[in-house]
């Protein structure tokens, strides 16, 4: 799945096989929030050389909603993109949306931002919504915290990003889906290293330094990437 072909201090460059294709890291991966790259078709996407884009599980569940998806054939099929994707399992919007939202213990019930009427997202969700999207790598459902939040507030999303984690772990994927853990932990470098060490227990197929470029200031994001980044596996990739 991963081959990790050269190291230099830090900096690795490797290979990911995915079941829509291989992609060299590292790399840039375009937002497409809703299922397109605002801007560009899918053509010139290719034409840049665009190996891998991502789409959200929280926004394409409310519109075009999932039923439409999977009628379609799946995310790939309804926006004419053969290639890789990646979803976010809708963890940020837990951030992005804090006035709109209530975390409970199995997961967030959010207000919709379009017509505000209810939507309850969890691990069990997140990863329901991914396998209909037939996404190539999913990330698992978690709980990602401003980075203005004391210890205590980041040491409850720390336990609620694992116990979650350990959840979408064990739902039913789509055929030939990774699925990604995500690690928490603020600025705090012991809440980070809890939960990295934790999060490799669980063997996900890659990880992701989550949390991070939310408006900490530049000199905590590079102290957290350089301190997570070491306990996360040589032969996996890092998101």
């Amino acid at each position: 799945m991963f081959e990790l072909l050269k190291t230099d201090s830090g900096a690795r460059r490797g290979r990911l096989t995915t079941a829509r294709g291989v992609i060299e890291t590292p790399m840039f991966m375009p937002v497409g929030t809703q299922g397109t790259v605002k801007t560009m078709s899918p053509d010139e996407l290719r034409q840049l050389g665009t190996q891998i884009i991502l789409g959200n599980t929280y926004h394409l569940n409310l519109r075009p909603g999932t039923e439409v998806i999977r009628a379609a054939g799946g995310l790939h099929e309804f926006i004419n993109w053969p290639h890789p994707i990646l979803t976010d399992s809708g963890g940020f919007q837990v951030f992005s949306l804090a006035k709109i939202r209530k975390i409970r213990k199995d997961g967030v019930e959010f207000q919709s931002h379009i017509d505000g009427a209810p939507l309850f997202l969890g691990p069990i969700e997140a990863m329901n919504i991914q396998r209909d999207l037939g996404s190539d790598i999913a990330m698992v459902f978690d709980d990602c915290p401003p980075f203005t939040a004391s210890v205590v507030e980041v040491q409850a999303a720390v336990d609620r990003t694992l116990r979650w984690a350990e959840t979408c772990r064990e739902q039913p994927r789509a055929k030939g889906q990774l699925v990604f853990g995500i690690g928490q932990g603020g600025v705090f470098d012991d809440q980070r290293q809890q939960c990295a060490e934790e999060l490799v227990k669980c063997d996900f197929d890659g990880y992701a330094i989550g949390g991070l470029s939310v408006g900490e200031p530049e000199e905590d994001m590079m102290r957290i990437a350089g301190l997570t980044a070491p306990i996360l596996p040589e032969d996996k990739p890092r998101y």
